[in-house]
């Protein structure tokens, strides 16, 4: 696919297609990737994206619960300070 530079201000830029837009989920943001001679364009996603949900899964599943009991026992948390 050949697709040419168009003048932004003082620089250049592409436009990407609607089609290539939605096929990859472009959002507002998009990672750019510079690899061994290659451009690559990524649809950036938020970090723990998700996990919100997953969490309250794992809460009504009763799967939220400690693995080692008694870690905390004693309450002194000092040392994390």
């Amino acid at each position: 696919m050949d697709i040419s530079l168009i003048p932004i201000g003082n620089s250049k830029g592409i436009r990407l297609s609607k089609t290539l837009i939605e096929k990859y989920n472009f959002q507002d943001t998009i990672e750019l990737i510079l690899e061994k001679g290659y451009i690559i364009l990524k649809p950036k996603t938020k970090a723990r994206k998700g996990w919100e949900k997953e969490f309250k899964k794992m809460h009504e599943n009763g799967d939220d619960q400690l693995l080692v009991s008694g870690v905390f026992k004693d309450g002194n948390f000092e040392e994390w300070n």
